[in-house]
Formats: C-alpha cells, structure tokens, sequence
C-alpha cells in the first residue's frame, strides 16, 4: 500500500511543481499590488494632513516591510515545494 501511494506522489511531482510556481507568482503579484496601495492611500493622506507626513510614511514603511515579509515566506515555500522530492 505504502508503495502504490509513494508511485502516485511521484507522478503528481510536475503538477505540484506547477502549482507551487504559480503560488509564487500570486503571491508577488499581490505583493506588488498591496504595497502599491498602501503607497497610493499614503500619497492621499499626506496630501490632506501635511503635517503628519512623518507618522505616516513610519507606518507605511513598517506596513509595507511586513507585506514583503509574507512574500518572501510565500515564495521561499513555494521554492522548496519545488525543488525538495
């Protein structure tokens, strides 16, 4: 039994390659995106409170810096799905 299931992993080995590069290019796309918008509402804020432009642009960066954080996870798991058999 144990050998039937290890052949039937073996053979889904180019499927979860796949699939684990896609999750690696969702992952940074949506990185892109969020870290786009965060950019975007951080311009729109600055705009209409001058005068808290520090405190924003703090918290931007420290947001930004954990969304690149969860994309680098993602990507480096999505690696190792494809390159550990």
């Amino acid at each position: 039994m144990l050998s039937t299931i290890l052949n039937e992993v073996l053979s889904l080995q180019p499927l979860a390659a796949l699939g684990a590069a896609l999750g690696a290019a969702i992952t940074a796309i949506g990185a892109g995106l969020g870290i786009g918008k965060i950019g975007s509402s951080a311009m729109e804020a600055i705009a209409r409170q001058p005068e808290a432009a520090g405190d924003i642009r703090s918290n931007m960066i420290v947001i930004a810096a954990l969304i690149e954080g969860v994309a680098l996870f993602a990507v480096i798991v999505s690696a190792l799905a494809i390159f550990i058999k």
